[in-house]
């Protein structure tokens, strides 16, 4: 099941709605085009996690990590990585799945990081601008239902 988003604010409103249903040690991957709104998405999650600052996308540092929320964010940006062996070498490998919730833009970098268990959400930008948003359970994952979850976002 698919929600569409029109604007940066429904997808960072979608976001916050989104954070009351992870956990620590989710792995949650972020899946789409340059500009599908995965850096936007990842600011709601932030504010729905009670992070109050600015939440720049990690593509220069690979890495921003957060500690004031109600659990530690670690958001990925793996676009500019050459190989997975970047990540290994410099340590970042041990935040993915560690105590907190981490984030992973271009996870498709260096999949063989990635846990079995975890949740991919797909951003595809439509033809009207609009944008869709699916999530997808890996492994055990468990199911997520943003209808349920968040019935009045649109």
């Amino acid at each position: 099941m698919s929600r569409l988003v029109q604007t940066s604010e429904n997808m960072q409103a979608l976001g916050v709605c989104l954070s009351h249903a992870l956990r620590s040690r989710d792995v949650v991957l972020l899946t789409g085009e340059m500009g599908n709104g995965k850096s936007e998405l990842a600011r709601g999650i932030a504010r729905g996690l009670g992070i109050k600052g600015s939440v720049p996308s990690p593509s220069f540092t690979i890495l921003n990590q957060y500690e004031e929320g109600r659990m530690p964010l670690y958001h990925f940006d793996w676009y500019r990585i050459d190989s997975p062996e970047e990540l290994y070498e410099s340590g970042l490998d041990e935040y993915i799945g560690h105590d907190g919730l981490t984030l992973i833009e271009w996870h498709e970098k260096a999949p063989e990081l990635i846990p079995i268990d975890c949740l991919e959400i797909q951003i595809t930008q439509l033809p009207s601008e609009a944008r869709s948003v699916t999530l997808h359970s890996h492994g055990e994952f468990r199911k997520i239902n943003l209808d349920e979850l968040c019935p009045d976002q649109e």
